[in-house]
């Protein structure tokens, strides 16, 4: 089903716009839970969570894209619960790689604010080629493992490990060049 025809089963009230999302991208959004609490029953606790965010915002918002607005609710509510019981997971390993580049000694939330520290990002990501932009997403927002986006990628795990090595040397540079880095 069309994304706008679950929206449209949302503003109708209908039951069955959770049927047909978790149909469509239950198993994504599963996943991307899972990666970040990695615990299946807490998974699954926050993706029904999230429908229910849903639920509870459509209507009155009416989003474009359809995919972007509930993965954010999704991701939202992992890290949440992730926080509550910190459990050991891709979230906190990626978390763990970017951590040097993102939160370096000089820098501090009162020095630079979010929403820009996320407009040098994206600006970064626009730099890379659209391989390497995938597998940076795939890794830091969705938290998917190397063997993840190995196989999502068709290279092998030591191939993705390389690139994403040079990707977080090249934000390095980037954040330096911004003066967000010292």
């Amino acid at each position: 089903m069309e994304d706008k025809k679950i929206i449209d089963l949302f503003f109708e009230r209908s039951e069955n716009a959770i049927k047909e999302l978790d149909l469509k991208y239950g198993k994504l959004f599963f996943n991307l839970s899972n990666n970040i609490v990695n615990n299946k029953q807490d998974a699954e606790e926050c993706v029904n969570d999230a429908y229910l965010g849903a639920w509870n915002t459509i209507p009155p918002q009416k989003p474009n894209p359809l995919l972007s607005y509930i993965c954010r609710i999704v991701r939202n509510i992992s890290i949440k619960s992730y926080w509550k019981n910190k459990k050991h997971s891709s979230y906190a390993i990626s978390l763990d790689e970017l951590e040097p580049f993102i939160c370096g000694n000089s820098v501090t939330e009162s020095e630079i604010e979010v929403k820009e520290l996320t407009r040098i990002i994206e600006k970064f990501l626009d730099t890379l080629s659209k391989e390497n932009r995938i597998i940076f997403i795939k890794r830091y927002w969705f938290c998917d493992s190397y063997k993840d986006i190995a196989e999502y990628m068709g290279f092998s795990e030591k191939n993705i490990s390389v690139r994403l090595a040079r990707i977080r040397q090249k934000l390095k540079k980037h954040l330096i060049e911004m003066e967000v880095l010292l």
